[in-house]
């Protein structure tokens, strides 16, 4: 298991992924919910009086995706750009509610614009949170073709972060689509190979590698449930995990 990731999850510096979706309340033809983002603020701001370094990536799906835009007929590059400038949106809202909180932060942002953000700096970003300042990377990569989830994976290898912490609307993987299927299993651990051999749904591929390459553990669990970010954030039991030791039993097969 990768240096900081113990049995019992405790991290000194993770990265924390959240849903653009999961800050629009369902029904709401709002793109960002105050009630909500606060709501994670809170359990973002236990976390971090516990000591833990926080950094975090926002997607941007409850302005755009560019995927979705692209299968619509628009250049891909062009609505990528677009899905980018979306988090830094969202990375504002996220950054206002936790000051409010009186926790200090920085919003690093990969595309330049200087009135609103920082650009993004890999040693500032590790001593901003050296400093105890909660980091939140927008813009994504800075290039189209990549996602928030590739984003999480790459800034967590940058900085060093213990694991990475994907929030969802599921409480883990499972061997099939737990939607669609009652039957289906969840996992607790799993590891990297058994993910990727039983072709799991953890991330998307490019992120799910660089994951593998650079041994960065992932937590994946449900952010619907009441305290499970600050749960998460703190390495209390939750989700699955998915790393590099090996895995419970596998079905027959695998």
């Amino acid at each position: 298991m990768a240096p900081g990731v113990s049995d019992k999850r405790q991290f000194k510096r993770v990265v924390l992924k959240l849903s653009g979706e999961a800050l629009r309340e369902d029904g709401s033809q709002d793109n960002i919910s105050p009630p909500i983002v606060e709501t994670m603020a809170s359990q973002i701001k236990e976390a971090y009086q516990g000591g833990v370094e926080i950094a975090l990536v926002v997607g941007g799906g409850n302005f755009w995706r560019g995927i979705s835009a692209s299968n619509r007929g628009m250049e891909r590059a062009t609505a990528d750009y677009m899905g980018m400038l979306a988090t830094v949106m969202n990375a504002l809202a996220l950054q206002s509610m936790l000051e409010s909180l009186d926790v200090p932060t920085r919003v690093q942002s990969a595309i330049e614009m200087k009135n609103v953000a920082e650009p993004f700096i890999r040693r500032k970003a590790m001593r901003h949170l050296e400093l105890g300042r909660v980091v939140i990377f927008a813009a994504g990569t800075g290039n189209p073709f990549f996602s928030t989830d590739t984003t999480a994976a790459l800034r967590a290898s940058e900085i060093g972060a213990d694991a990475i912490l994907k929030a969802t609307k599921v409480d883990g993987v499972y061997d099939s689509d737990p939607m669609k299927n009652p039957q289906a299993r969840r996992f607790e651990k799993i590891s990297f190979h058994d993910a990727l051999t039983m072709r799991l749904k953890v991330m998307d591929s490019t992120a799910f590698s660089l994951c593998m390459d650079n041994n960065k553990p992932i937590i994946v669990f449900d952010m619907m449930q009441p305290d499970n970010i600050r749960k998460a954030l703190v390495g209390e039991p939750i989700g699955t995990l998915v790393s590099s030791q090996p895995s419970e039993a596998c079905p027959a097969g695998i």
